[in-house]
């Protein structure tokens, strides 16, 4: 009787390889995306485990697993969003740019991350309401703002060599002067257009607070 003939494995048709690192980080990644919607809306206090282990692939023991506890899944949220801004400002490339041409990138980048990322902002907003205790406690987001800072001090260093911004200011200030018109942006709007009676949502106002927030730092820094 002859031998059976033997089938060959259809080697591509099977399912990639997956290390548990793979794993591992794609499920850390989808608890901050979860976690980060729900203490953005909730807070730390109003924030539940249970309900971000529900809307997870995973589960609570994992969570505790991954991040100790409540607060430190908070800190590893906080620590995450400050990461992405931080690393698409690295990308601009603003030491290729004149002062200005720069200083007006940075401004227009800080407005459009801020009012699309509204998430990034409460929980700034929510961390500010803890005194920035939890924020202090970081490395990460200490180092990460200094390299910030550090962007926006080589940037107005140019721009003073070149005559182009005046002398005096600091880069600390810069920073803020920027941020506040951007966050208050978002972080009041529901209050204003309320108040007001306006949408402050709408493109055409939007684009307008844009150039008007852009107007103002370039005026504030520009030598004239």
């Amino acid at each position: 009787m002859p031998e059976a003939v033997r089938e060959k494995p259809d080697l591509a048709a099977k399912p990639p390889i997956r290390s548990r690192t793979n794993d591992s980080d794609a499920t850390k990644r989808n608890i901050l995306e979860v976690a980060t919607e729900e203490f953005a809306r909730n807070g730390l206090s109003g924030s539940r485990i249970d309900e971000i282990a529900a809307r997870t692939k995973t589960s609570k023991r994992m969570i505790y697993y991954y991040f100790g506890d409540k607060e430190g899944l908070y800190l590893a949220v906080l620590e995450s969003v400050y990461q992405k801004i931080r690393k698409i400002e690295t990308a601009l490339d603003l030491d290729d740019l004149a002062p200005a041409d720069a200083l007006r990138k940075l401004v227009e980048f800080t407005f459009d991350y801020q009012n699309e990322n509204e998430d990034f902002v409460r929980l700034v907003m929510i961390e500010n309401i803890h005194h920035g205790r939890y924020l202090a406690k970081s490395k990460v987001i200490q180092d990460l703002n200094v390299t910030a800072i550090d962007a926006i001090s080589r940037l107005y260093r140019r721009g003073v060599e070149q005559k182009v911004f005046r002398e005096g200011l600091d880069a600390i200030d810069i920073h803020w002067f920027i941020s506040a018109l951007c966050f208050f942006n978002v972080s009041n709007r529901a209050t204003f257009s309320n108040i007001f009676k306006r949408d402050l949502t709408a493109p055409a106002a939007l684009s307008a607070r844009r150039a008007s927030v852009v107007d103002n730092i370039i005026r504030y820094v520009v030598l004239r």
